[in-house]
């Protein structure tokens, strides 16, 4: 249903440092970038490798808020160890931690998520439901 995503950053410097931890463990990267130094308009865009972007943060100094309670953003994650290590990358890039990774049965008996706040405040998470190996 969806194309894209993208979220509104105040600091693209820590954002992209952020994004390019957490989603490294999920198979994402960046597969483009605008990151003319003093441009107001700088922006990354994530996906998987050799694809066009599913998600992109672009600069919005000074505007740049998460959406507000209620809105989050799920990545999928190839298996429980990638829920980790997004986990483990969130936090150690400036993340708040918002739900240690762990099922969740009631979103469905193999829903193994975790879930973290960004540096500007949006709730995002990764997510696998493949059954345990």
């Amino acid at each position: 249903m969806l194309h894209h995503a993208s979220f509104g950053v105040s600091n693209i410097e820590k954002s992209y440092t952020f994004y390019d931890a957490v989603l490294l463990p999920l198979g994402y990267s960046r597969v483009w970038e605008d990151l003319t130094p003093g441009d107001a308009d700088q922006a990354v865009g994530y996906g998987p490798p050799g694809s066009g972007d599913k998600f992109a943060i672009k600069l919005r100094a000074g505007a740049a808020s998460s959406a507000g309670p209620g809105h989050h953003l799920a990545f999928a994650a190839p298996s429980r160890k990638a829920v980790k290590l997004f986990h483990l990358a969130a936090l150690a890039h400036g993340g708040i931690d918002n739900g240690a990774p762990g099922l969740r049965p009631h979103y469905g008996p193999d829903y193994y998520a975790a879930f973290v706040i960004d540096p500007d405040g949006n709730h995002i998470e990764a997510v696998c439901k493949s059954a345990a190996r």
